[in-house]
């Protein structure tokens, strides 16, 4: 027997790959799901951040039509005197002195957004309204999200939603937005940072279901 015959080969045995089993994957991915929502989604504070800055955006826009309305009718914002919703004013501004629609949605609420050929007067919007302001006078409330009820608001009353739960929750638990009749908006916490009275005349007017 040669010496080449009598050798021994040896096979090496390849190392175990390291990896991920189905279920550590699964766990990884749910875990991935449950932190995007907790940063990303609707409730998140980072979420609601920049939604409350688009409804600014939104109100502001609503608020040029409201101006140009004023100046066509003796500086009177719109009026509807049976309303019980604020859709039903504020869809005097369409088409005439607005025709996007869009801007009656707030980007923080979970409100379906307004389809172009919707009617604003039956429309779901987003919006609360001061019915009965006019241009002249000390800045007050004209607009802002929806509130949690219609009542006047003293300095440090509720005026969103606490909660995230309904009603005034547009933007969850994290305040909301309120126009004034000079054009600027602030941001309010859950409890008004600012007084919100109702002068004699002036109807809170929430959006309707």
């Amino acid at each position: 027997m040669t010496a080449a015959s009598s050798t021994v080969r040896f096979r090496v045995a390849p190392r175990p790959v390291a990896g991920f089993s189905l279920i550590e994957l699964l766990i990884t991915l749910a875990l991935l799901v449950v932190i995007s929502t907790l940063y990303f989604g609707f409730s998140s504070p980072n979420y609601q951040r920049s939604a409350r800055q688009n409804c600014q955006a939104s109100l502001q826009k609503i608020f040029l039509a409201q101006e140009i309305y004023a100046q066509d009718h003796a500086g009177k914002y719109p009026v509807v005197a049976d309303a019980k919703f604020s859709r039903e004013p504020l869809a005097l501004l369409v088409p005439r002195y607005t025709v996007d629609q869009t801007i009656f949605h707030c980007p923080g609420s979970q409100d379906a957004p307004l389809s172009a050929d919707a009617s604003l007067r039956t429309a779901k919007i987003s919006y609360a309204y001061y019915q009965g302001r006019q241009r002249a006078g000390e800045p007050a409330g004209l607009m802002s999200d929806a509130q949690v009820n219609t009542n006047s608001k003293s300095l440090g009353e509720p005026v969103f939603s606490a909660t995230g739960k309904p009603p005034g929750n547009n933007h969850h638990q994290f305040g909301g937005n309120i126009l004034f009749t000079d054009g600027h908006v602030e941001m309010s916490q859950s409890n008004a940072a600012v007084a919100l009275p109702l002068a004699p005349g002036v109807r809170l007017l929430n959006p309707g279901p």
